[in-house]
């Protein structure tokens, strides 16, 4: 540790700080436009130049480049501090009058113009704009040194030195990666004229592409472990093998980018299935505009919009940035629709109601909600729904046709319209509203057909898992051990879930409380000597538990897997499989003891 003195404060500092970050810690404030703890300290800007004194010899000196000393005195605010910063403050604005970083802090310095005219002989610059540069390199650095791509550089000399691409054309080496405007302290790059295209912005998939995120971020708010993770696609060490810059700040060392992806085999007694849904795709029905207008959005994204924590604080705006005065909620998107899913997904009415407590809650929009039928099913449900019917929320019976943009009168110019037929009054009726809501269905996951095929599970109709009995046994499945839970089953709401993952768990604990594994009394088993080694039991049988033995050149059964279900043995041309305990001979006795 070292020891010095920064305006009269005692400062304990490590060896390789800078003064500049000692002054820091002892909470003075040093004026930079050019520090970043990306870059290696440069003192191009010199705004950070202090007094210091050490060893009976005073010199002025930048803090951001000055290795901290035992027993140094720093003054950050002396007459001669004072004086060459101001000097420092109008140089730069005599160079850059209109940026908007130096005119705040040559004032916060009292300096609001200056005394020094700035010679310009034309304009060179092609990466911003001559009034805004102020040459600290740090775009150039950064693209070079840390990113490795070196798609800017410096030009010229004196007043004419600039920051351009080669030849003052597009770059074809930028990654588009954004550093060099997100670096610039005066906002004077500008992407689009390094590679004449948009910095490539990452959408964030847990606010439904409504924010946008960063190839390093956390997952979601409630990721276990709670820990960020790397985008590889993204990441620009994986494309240029530079930056490093979460590596090289990160306090505990906990980035390593050599990693590499691994698989591990892990031994357990039980399995909980609880893989959850997809969100149906709104724009499969083209006709509620979904994609089309950006005001036509989801339910998903919606919650995010509403949500304190989402976007946008959770203030409900348009894509323009307004609240909107009329919102139009569509039931059933998706649900209950013979050409998508003919199943009520059970959740979109109640949260329905919902967006629309939410929306008179928040705005004082007028809120329409478009219902085939109002499924209130769970406690309390009822209640709320009459809640709002006394919150003056406009409910119409009927199914939406389609949502346009086409005015035939004056009050529906600039809106949606959404024309839905009215059951209750018996006519077709044109709504226009600012935003609309689509509440869509509940699907299986995209990967259902994986899972169901590493875990030998059942599926409806519907695509959901199979359980073992509706009634009796709601979370187990066919196969001992492996259990549901969730939306993975079938669609429904937080509370039934809970209850149903509750069960899940212990059903699992109580599997290996138990200790040993009870076996089905009745099970196949295949005489060797009858069996042909045809290998139609084995393709036949759901469990695996039939395995062809080339040795012995027959199939084997594997008790602890059986569960008698009898495909084997229905299958068996040569009549070698047979149910144990359940024999031909056994029933036949059995069919002559009742006709007896």
């Amino acid at each position: 540790m070292v020891n010095l003195t920064v305006d009269g404060r005692k400062v304990e500092a490590e060896q390789d700080w800078t003064v500049l970050d000692a002054a820091r810690v002892a909470g003075v404030h040093i004026p930079t436009l050019c520090h970043h703890e990306s870059l290696p300290p440069y003192g191009a800007c010199r705004f950070c130049t202090v007094e210091v004194t050490q060893r009976g010899r005073t010199r002025m000196h930048t803090s951001c480049t000055l290795p901290v000393k035992e027993g140094m005195v720093v003054s950050t605010a002396s007459k001669s501090v004072h004086k060459i910063r101001r000097m420092l403050a109008e140089l730069m604005l005599a160079r850059c009058p209109d940026s908007e970083p130096v005119i705040k802090l040559a004032a916060e310095l009292g300096v609001h113009e200056s005394r020094f005219p700035y010679p310009r002989v034309g304009k060179s610059l092609k990466i911003g704009e001559d009034e805004d540069c102020i040459m600290c390199g740090m775009c150039v650095r950064i693209c070079d040194d840390v990113m490795k791509v070196g798609a800017l550089a410096f030009e010229g000399r004196g007043g004419l030195r600039s920051v351009t691409t080669p030849f003052h054309e597009p770059s074809e080496v930028c990654r588009l990666c954004g550093a060099c405007e997100s670096i610039c302290p005066t906002g004077t790059i500008r992407q689009r004229r390094i590679a004449d295209q948009e910095p490539r912005e990452i959408p964030f998939e847990f606010e439904q592409g409504l924010a946008r995120r960063k190839p390093i971020s956390l997952l979601f708010p409630q990721a276990v472990p709670k820990v960020p993770v790397i985008d590889a696609n993204t990441c620009m060490n994986f494309k240029t093998d530079g930056c490093k810059i979460c590596e090289d700040n990160c306090e505990a060392g906990a980035i390593d980018h050599s990693q590499k992806d691994r698989t591990e085999s892990v031994n357990v007694g039980a399995i909980v299935v609880a893989t959850g849904f997809d969100m149906f795709d709104a724009e499969d029905i083209p006709r509620y505009g979904y994609g089309r207008y950006p005001n036509v959005i989801t339910s998903l994204e919606f919650e995010r919009l509403s949500h304190a924590s989402g976007p946008t604080g959770g203030k409900i705006l348009k894509k323009d940035g307004t609240t909107p005065k009329s919102v139009g909620i569509i039931h059933c998107v998706g649900s209950r629709d013979v050409n998508h899913q003919e199943y009520c997904s059970r959740v979109c009415c109640m949260y329905s109601l919902k967006f629309a407590h939410l929306v008179k809650e928040k705005t004082e929009a007028e809120v329409y909600n478009f219902y085939i039928d109002m499924r209130a099913f769970g406690k309390g449900y009822e209640e709320f729904y009459k809640r709002l019917l006394s919150e003056d929320v406009n409910f119409i019976r009927g199914k939406v046709a389609e949502v346009t943009d086409v005015a035939f009168a004056p009050e529906e110019k600039d809106k949606l319209v959404v024309v839905a037929e009215d059951t209750l009054f018996g006519m077709v009726r044109r709504i226009p509203v600012e935003m609309v809501v689509l509440s869509a269905g509940l699907k299986p996951g995209g990967d259902a057909d994986q899972v169901a095929h590493l875990f030998s599970l059942g599926r409806g109709s519907d695509g959901f898992f199979l359980e073992k009995h509706p009634k009796l046994a709601p979370v187990d499945t066919v196969n001992d051990g492996i259990f549901v839970a969730g939306a993975c089953q079938s669609p429904k709401d937080i509370p039934d879930s809970v209850a149903q993952g509750a069960a899940a768990g212990a059903g699992a604990l109580s599997l290996i409380d138990r200790g040993s594994v009870v076996l089905e009394p009745i099970t196949a088993n295949i005489n060797p000597d009858l069996c042909g080694g045809c290998k139609i039991c084995v393709s036949n049988c759901s469990f695996s538990a039939v395995e062809y033995n080339p040795d012995k050149g027959v199939s084997e059964v594997h008790e602890e897997l059986c569960k008698g279900c009898g495909t084997c043995v229905a299958g068996c041309p040569s009549g070698a499989a047979q149910q144990s305990n359940f024999e031909d001979r056994q029933i036949l006795s059995e069919i002559k003891g009742i006709l007896s």
